[in-house]
Parts: C-alpha cells; sequence; structure tokens
C-alpha cells in the first residue's frame, strides 16, 4: 500500500460536510443570541425602572431605615458589651398568652 492509498483511505472515514448550512446555522445562532441580549436589556431596564419608582413611592427610603436599624443594633451590642462586662445577670421577660 502506497502513501496515497493511505491518505485517500483516512479521507473515506470523515463525514463529507456542506458549509451551507453550517453557515446557517452559526448565523441563525448569532442572530439567536441577539435577539435573547436584546430581550434580557429590556426586561433589565424596565425591572430597574420599576425599582426605582417603588423606592421613590417608599414612606421611608432604604437608606434611613437602614441608618435606624444600624443604629438599633449598634446600641444592643453596646449594652450587651457593657451587661456582660459589667456582670449583670440576663433578664427574662416571659409573656404569658391568653388561652
Amino acid at each position: 500500500m502506497t502513501d496515497s492509498d493511505e491518505v485517500s483511505n483516512s479521507s473515506r472515514n470523515w463525514p463529507q460536510v456542506r458549509t451551507a448550512p453550517l453557515v446557517t446555522g452559526g448565523t441563525l445562532v448569532a442572530v439567536g443570541g441577539l435577539i435573547a441580549l436584546a430581550g434580557v436589556i429590556v426586561g433589565g431596564l424596565h425591572l430597574i425602572a420599576a425599582t426605582r419608582e417603588w423606592i421613590g413611592e417608599m414612606e421611608v427610603p432604604p437608606s434611613e431605615l437602614a441608618r435606624l436599624h444600624w443604629s438599633k443594633a449598634k446600641a444592643g451590642f453596646s449594652a450587651g458589651v457593657g451587661a456582660y462586662q459589667n456582670g449583670t445577670a440576663p433578664v427574662v421577660v416571659v409573656e404569658e398568652t391568653a388561652p
């Protein structure tokens, strides 16, 4: 067997592929990706606008609410540290519920 016979036999093992369907498929995938990207952008912009409107309608802005909760947390932490360092026993409040 010669080298040319080996090359022709090995090339017969591969499928015959036409380029036109591959190019068409690649083009459709690219166009579909662009359409999906456009959908994500439109949906994301709407979600951002709706969230900004919702925050604008709040009675207390989230930044002020966060500041309030942070000050409460710091006060509770300071009280806990002070009680621990002074050796004060914790006070347990038990609420009774009506039957």
